[in-house]
């Protein structure tokens, strides 16, 4: 009989260990990037390992327990999609954030006063515009600064939370085939598998929700320090997460097989 406490040990601090992926990290960083308060971040963190562990325990268990195989190039789009997340997660960064920097600049030498930074109620982010600025010159320019995405969910009140959930889920489709054949071969019974992966999943969104804790303290202090520093963090993070998923784009499309005549994935 397998002892659960062991399984329960291993799964949960694995679970934390896989949120400190690279990829994870870099994701979850754009998307925190506009908060400045743990308490929002960490609920950020919480939502994204929720999605990923349900994308886990959805795959997971097809392949535990109605013994799926998941063909080479279906795992490698699997994987290909989170490349495309990260580009998107970057752009959407990089855009909002070079119109506020174009904005700036061009208000700086129109208007002479003081700068004022504040938060947005909705989003829990942070703007920066002269004074002067009228209020719906300034409402227009928040807008501008939305991607589509945001522009059709912005009004939503979970909208925030559905974000890392959704960007989670995917995050959990990338990895969740080489989670639940890795269990398949060190655990021999379905019910104690599927047991590894939830309490897998709950370590994984343990280790989020400390991450994205962390994560946000330099966007905190700077938001009321610096925004000029602020706005380059938030900058380097939509460069960073553009930069990393161009190269897993090509590593899996190309290295990899995904679109050559021979695909090789080993999850």
């Amino acid at each position: 009989m397998i002892d659960i406490f062991p399984i329960i040990a291993l799964g949960f601090f694995l679970g934390m260990r896989h949120a400190t992926d690279p990829d994870h990290i870099i994701a979850i960083t754009t998307i925190v990037a506009r908060h400045r308060t743990i308490k929002n971040a960490v609920l950020i963190g919480a939502s994204w390992g929720l999605g990923h562990t349900l994308t886990i325990l959805t795959v997971g268990g097809a392949i535990i327990l109605l013994g799926l195989v998941i063909p080479v190039r279906v795992g490698l789009s699997m994987e290909f999609s989170l490349a495309l997340m990260l580009i998107l997660l970057g752009l959407m960064n990089l855009s909002g954030n070079l119109k506020r920097v174009t904005q700036f600049s061009s208000s700086t030498h129109r208007v002479q006063g003081q700068l004022h930074s504040h938060s947005h109620t909705d989003d829990n982010s942070i703007d920066t515009h002269p004074r002067e600025f009228s209020l719906e010159a300034h409402a227009k320019s928040q807008h501008a600064t939305l991607s589509w995405l945001d522009g059709c969910f912005a009004g939503i009140g979970f909208y925030q939370i559905l974000r890392p959930l959704f960007v989670g889920l995917i995050h959990g489709l990338a990895g969740s085939a080489a989670v639940a054949l890795l269990v398949l071969t060190t655990i021999q019974s379905a019910k104690w598998a599927i047991a590894y992966l939830v309490v897998f999943g709950i370590g994984t969104i343990g280790g989020m929700m400390l991450i994205t804790g962390v994560v946000v303290l330099p966007f905190a202090y700077t938001s009321t320090q610096s925004v000029r520093v602020n706005q380059g963090l938030r900058l380097a993070s939509g460069l960073i997460s553009v930069a990393f998923g161009l190269f897993l784009a090509y590593r899996i499309g190309f290295v990899d097989g995904l679109f050559t005549a021979h695909a090789q994935w080993t999850p």
